[in-house]
């Protein structure tokens, strides 16, 4: 190995770290890992390709870090499950057969209003249902539910925003809960979308490596995040960020 790819390991690990603590606290991993990833050298589709094989460590970190969250919940959550693993497939195989180039103007308003609705406050929820008991997931949690991860697996960038608006709507729980359900539904449309670009697309395998790695521990450290800070703080770091994700992605669109 050469010092110049040892290098460019090492600084992918530490974005690998870094954008897995912000996937997990924000729901914006790419805002750092798919840039450095172009910095590499790769391509925009074998950048985009690679940062999704590797952001299946990320989400196995931060949803094996979110057991006060999801303890007890398996049960509710079997349907959004399936939905995340159909939605990912569909997602993936849209990518691989269709071009991206329209679908990307509209992303940067998709994440923009996403970015800006965080900040919306919701309707107090009764206490006993706030953080405690059975997580109930109805028919538009996951009908908004597939099309968030079909998004995820089309392209990804701002898919955490959006499926945390949608779960801090339609769920009667903590944010905490909702955002730990977030890393799980998106980890799972990640996974089924790497199996296949592994097998059919020209992911990277040399730069997912120390990414993926870095992502797991960044993973891990999230859910310790969002349970102490703040939640409005959070909120308004979210939305600082996406504005910061939605105007990149437009400066690369237009």
């Amino acid at each position: 190995m050469t010092p110049g790819i040892a290098l460019e390991a090492v600084l992918l690990l530490l974005a690998g770290v870094a954008a897995g603590f912000v996937g997990c606290v924000t729901g914006l991993a790419s805002l750092v890992s798919y840039p450095a990833l172009l910095l590499t050298g790769l391509s925009p589709i074998a950048a985009n390709v690679t940062n999704t094989v590797a952001l299946v460590f990320s989400g196995v970190g931060s949803v094996t870090a979110s057991g006060p969250e999801l303890d007890g919940q398996w049960r509710a959550l079997r349907g959004l499950v399936l939905i995340s693993l159909l939605g990912g497939a569909v997602g993936a195989v849209l990518l691989l057969v269709t071009s991206s180039a329209s679908f990307r103007l509209i992303v940067p308003w998709l994440v923009a209003a996403a970015s800006l609705a965080v900040l919306v406050t919701r309707p107090a929820v009764p206490a006993a249902q706030h953080g405690s008991g059975e997580l109930r997931l109805t028919r538009t949690a996951l009908a908004g539910s597939l099309l968030v991860t079909v998004y995820g697996g089309y392209f990804g960038a701002g898919a955490g925003v959006i499926m945390i608006v949608l779960f801090e709507a339609v769920l009667a729980s903590s944010f905490a809960r909702s955002n730990a359900v977030k890393n799980l539904s998106l980890a799972l449309s990640n996974l089924v979308a790497a199996v296949i670009f592994a097998f059919a697309s020209p992911v990277d395998w040399w730069a997912a490596l120390p990414l993926a790695v870095g992502f797991f521990y960044g993973g891990r450290l999230g859910p310790r995040v969002v349970r102490t800070v703040p939640v409005r703080l959070l909120k308004i770091v979210i939305c600082l960020l996406g504005l910061v994700l939605a105007g990149w992605l437009g400066a690369s669109a237009y």
